[in-house]
């Protein structure tokens, strides 16, 4: 098999596939009439020049969306088949679930044919249920189990970050601190992504459903209810988080706020105190003639009892006016 075929199954129609090593048989099974996948790999530079040689009878079109470099998830129907384009979250060690990768696919009766930059877990269990005989049975099943696979992996990423917002929650009301600013911030920023792709894709789930190809079975239609079920409480459980976060960060801010406004307030009560007294100890410092008390020896001792005395004063005035 050439590098840039990743995987090729002929199905048997009951769960089951054989796989399919030869090239040239593998050019003959897309063109045949019995169900046949091919998975492509779109880093490959041989990808596109295979693409239109063998799929030359289809839409040029349609290897240009396969081939193309940014894409967002949608459907498109093109006769009796259709150009689908979804995302998964990225589950792979040490990834941004958020950098969501992506999966083209053009299918119709007799065929599939997808391709990936990146490799994508929910398309390698279709792989390991062929093997066991538990795979799609038909191009209608294929689609709507692979979109099941991929709404399936996005649940544990959405209770990752609803858990995540209930800890920074907590944090907040017990210790509000500036570094949680950061961490709240990130986890706004992974929402916003997930709900960029996530929602067109629920979009592109909710027009395959309903679209008129022979292919798809009300069975299928019915499995893909399920997944737009699910893909549309995921883009609530979003919308959600990011109303979550917001709040987090106002109610972070206004503690902080609070806090320094605090501070400032002590602050200014103690120059408030001090004023005074500067101003007395200034003008008695002064360099010149006639000093009161400069020649007596209890001066310095009756000018600090008056200091004291001022600053009794000044703290009854400020709690009569309840001022601290």
């Amino acid at each position: 098999m050439n590098e840039h075929i990743l995987m090729s199954y002929d199905f048997d129609g009951q769960g089951g596939g054989q796989e399919i090593i030869d090239t040239d048989a593998i050019s003959q099974k897309i063109k045949d009439d019995k169900f046949a996948w091919i998975h492509l790999d779109l880093n490959h530079p041989d990808t596109q020049h295979w693409l239109e040689k063998e799929i030359s009878y289809l839409d040029p079109f349609i290897v240009d969306s396969l081939t193309a470099e940014e894409t967002r998830p949608r459907i498109t129907e093109i006769g009796d088949g259709a150009l689908v384009i979804l995302r998964g979250v990225n589950l792979h060690e040490g990834a941004d679930p958020t950098d969501m990768i992506s999966i083209r696919l053009w299918i119709d009766q007799h065929r599939v044919i997808s391709a990936q930059k990146r490799q994508l877990k929910a398309v390698y269990d279709i792989a390991d249920k062929l093997k066991i005989g538990k795979g799609p049975r038909d191009a209608g099943h294929f689609v709507a189990l692979l979109i099941s696979h991929l709404s399936e992996r996005m649940e544990s990423v959405l209770i990752d970050l609803n858990e995540q917002v209930d800890q920074q929650e907590e944090a907040v009301m017990e210790q509000a601190d500036k570094s949680l600013r950061e961490t709240v911030a990130n986890i706004r920023k992974q929402v916003i992504i997930l709900r960029r792709y996530i929602s067109p894709q629920r979009d592109a789930i909710s027009q395959l459903k309903v679209a008129e190809l022979d292919w798809l079975s009300s069975q299928d239609k019915r499995l893909m209810q399920e997944s737009f079920n699910q893909v549309t409480r995921f883009v609530e459980d979003l919308d959600a988080l990011r109303e979550r976060t917001q709040v987090i960060k106002d109610e972070l801010v206004n503690i902080l706020s609070d806090k320094l406004n605090k501070n400032m307030y002590t602050i200014s009560v103690i120059a408030a105190i001090f004023m005074p007294l500067g101003f007395l100890t200034g003008l008695l410092g002064i360099n010149v003639g006639g000093i009161p008390g400069s020649s007596s020896d209890s001066a310095f001792w009756v000018f600090s009892g008056l200091l004291a005395l001022v600053v009794a004063i000044q703290i009854y005035i400020f709690k009569k006016f309840k001022w601290f």
